[in-house]
């Protein structure tokens, strides 16, 4: 193992989050309430705000215009809830799968917009994790089918943008629906991206932007992981009613809910790459962003990266990002970057020479309370040196336990941030 590669992968990550912590990302851009406000002429300015960023980004707001909010709310994952703010309440939920403490604050929300004038200024404040948080079931569907579904389609292997097409069409706040509630208001969102190509209809659900998604789409993306037949019958009937335009679909680009409706996104992957890339540099690396948009299966993405490794020169620093899924077949624990990082040491198993860390940048990876793992030169003969087998590991998606069985999981903690996943790789051929 070259010299203190667990802290210099460390410290590369956490340049990273730093590089996306909310309250940064908003304070950054916090002259466009400014400047709304004066030329506005608003009676009420309401906040409210959904994710895992939802505290930080409050707080940033609350500071800069303490004497002018009227009120306002915020819906953060379990432990992730904020000190400091007074005039906005702040409720706590679950995630990845819903439950009924977010069904209650969202309704709370939505009585705060409903009703109002183009007097009043609504901020909402976005961040990774909205879709789970910021929950109001179709009349008629259930919050456990919804739940059912949620975790049918991650293990089944759905990506975020069809696993939101699907959340989009039995909600009533999100594709676009929020935006409707709070019309005539003007509405501004800063928006902390934890998706692919920053979507603003995929980033949790796109509750204030126009829906590119239809009950079509939403029908095709059960078919595909064949799960249509297999959806409780109320929510099978709700899809196919829209199908055959029974039912209101969600609001469209054209749609007059968005005329006083501006988007924003205020941070992404790329920041936290950049900041990767700064802290690499100042170690003596020669860093290269390889990509900020990783997709697929997670094994494919780790195998993908150990050739990249395999074939890079020597004293570099590979960073790319994005959000991998998984196919769960297995019966062990899990998640995403660990099962990435567990194909990569299989990859790269016969070199010495090569580290990688990939990581959840909001602390997270799977149901677990790691946020990723190392790979070290010595992950798989230490992993052996015990009886254990990687390859059966991999095939069983327990990659939480092969790691946490040779010490080599990474745990931070809630970073209260979100931009999906980083990997960062050092290369020391000499």
């Amino acid at each position: 193992m070259f010299i203190g590669t667990k802290s210099i992968l460390t410290d590369i990550y956490w340049a990273a989050i730093e590089a996306v912590q909310p309250d940064r990302v908003v304070k950054n851009h916090i002259e466009i309430i400014e400047d709304e406000l004066q030329k506005g002429g608003y009676k009420k300015l309401i906040i409210i705000g959904f994710g895992k960023g939802a505290c930080a980004m409050a707080l940033a707001v609350e500071e800069a215009f303490f004497d002018k909010i009227t009120t306002g709310a915020i819906i953060t994952k379990h432990g992730l809830k904020g000190e400091g703010l007074k005039k906005i309440a702040v409720y706590e939920a679950a995630h990845p799968v819903p439950d009924d403490n977010g069904v209650f604050a969202t309704r709370q929300i939505v009585n705060m917009l409903t009703g109002l004038d183009s007097q009043t200024l609504v901020v909402v404040l976005i961040s990774g994790g909205g879709s789970a948080f910021f929950v109001s079931p179709l009349d008629g569907v259930l919050l456990s089918q919804k739940k059912w579904l949620t975790d049918a389609l991650m293990k089944a292997g759905a990506d975020i943008c069809e696993l939101n097409t699907v959340r989009k069409h039995l909600s009533n706040v999100k594709g676009g629906r929020l935006a409707s509630i709070a019309y005539p208001a003007r509405v501004l969102s800063f928006i902390l991206s934890d998706v692919i190509g920053n979507r603003l209809d995929v980033i949790a659900s796109g509750p204030t932007a126009p829906d590119t998604t239809t009950y079509d789409d939403a029908i095709l993306v059960l078919t595909k992981y064949k799960l249509i037949e297999k959806v409780p019958v109320q929510i099978r009937e709700i899809l196919q009613k829209g199908c055959a335009g029974q039912s209101t679909e969600t609001p469209k680009a054209d749609s007059k809910y968005f005329q006083n409706v501006t988007n924003t996104i205020v941070g992404s992957n790329i920041d936290a790459l950049n900041g990767a890339f700064t802290k690499a540099t100042e170690l003596g690396y020669e860093a290269e962003i390889l990509s900020n948009s990783v997709s697929g299966e997670a094994r494919d993405v780790g195998i993908w990266l150990a050739n990249k490794a395999l074939t890079a020169k020597s004293n570099m620093c590979l960073l790319c990002a994005g959000e991998t899924t998984v196919h769960v077949k297995g019966a062990g624990k899990g998640g995403r970057n660990m099962e990435l990082a567990l194909s990569f040491a299989i990859a790269t198993r016969q070199v010495k020479a090569i580290a990688l860390l990939s990581a959840g940048t909001d602390g997270i990876d799977g149901a677990t309370d790691a946020a990723g793992a190392f790979v070290l030169d010595d992950t798989i003969s230490s992993a052996m040196a015990i009886g254990l087998n990687p390859e059966v590991f991999l095939q069983n998606n327990d990659s939480y336990n092969f790691f946490a069985n040779i010490g080599q999981l990474f745990i931070t903690g809630q970073t209260g941030t979100n931009v999906m996943d980083i990997q960062i790789m050092l290369i020391d051929k000499k």
